[in-house]
């Protein structure tokens, strides 16, 4: 499984772009990973997950999970994170 996770926005409007590659991780940090997928319901989640338009200077992420046959990309707001989406963003963030 691939995924991809980029950070853009804030207030230097910087991106920054992790990957993980499940095939290099040890097998205890993909059933890790495949838990929170699974827990975010991610290949159901909306392409497109809209925050609050008047907080400016806030993150965006974009995530993409390319699994076998299946591939979906969420795109959410910092602030609309759903808190089930918040914990496979922290985990992808700490571990790349």
């Amino acid at each position: 499984m691939l995924i991809s996770l980029e950070r853009s926005g804030g207030f230097a409007g910087i991106s920054k772009l992790m990957e993980i590659d499940t095939a290099k991780l040890p097998q205890k940090e993909t059933e890790e990973l495949c838990k929170l997928l699974e827990s975010a319901n991610f290949f159901n989640l909306p392409a497109y997950i809209e925050g609050n338009s008047k907080q400016r200077d806030r993150f965006q992420y974009t995530l993409t999970v390319e699994d076998k046959d299946k591939q979906h990309t969420v795109t959410v707001a910092e602030s609309a994170i759903p808190e089930n989406l918040r914990a496979l963003i922290e985990w992808i963030t700490d571990n790349s």
